[in-house]
């Protein structure tokens, strides 16, 4: 039985950011179980951008990474799509940095227009390839 290769580059990027969503779920855990906050946010400060900067993580994420996977099976390897990988990476480590320090800053925005860049990228080229506009 042949089994069929997963894209590399989605399967590099998809790994980094794997390893970026624990490290964002383990703060969370971390911060609950120092203050004994089961649900919810408690008085705890900064706890409530910690768990939004996970869960906004996992708004965004997989979506790109279908995008990104679905993009590859079509064009195969591409030096855009890694430059878009990256970029998502990038962005989605400069936002929880931004989410844990007071408005407005860098890192927030940062993290926030380049997540919607790389997605809005991803979203153009997959369309393309829908309408055979590109390979």
């Amino acid at each position: 039985m042949h089994i069929a290769a997963a894209p590399q580059i989605t399967l590099i990027i998809a790994a980094a950011l794997g390893l970026l969503n624990v490290w964002l779920g383990v703060r969370v855990v971390r911060a609950r179980t120092t203050h004994k906050v089961s649900l919810g946010y408690g008085e705890v400060p900064g706890m409530e951008a910690r768990c939004r900067a996970h869960a906004n993580f996992n708004e965004y994420v997989p979506m790109a990474l279908i995008l990104m996977g679905l993009i590859e099976m079509n064009v195969g390897m591409s030096r855009w799509l890694w430059g878009i990988g990256a970029l998502l990476v990038v962005a989605r480590v400069l936002h929880p940095f931004g989410m844990d320090r007071p408005m407005p800053n860098p890192y927030r925005a940062a993290g926030v227009i380049l997540t919607f860049v790389s997605l809005l990228f991803l979203v153009c080229w997959a369309i393309a390839i829908s309408y055979g506009i590109t390979h």
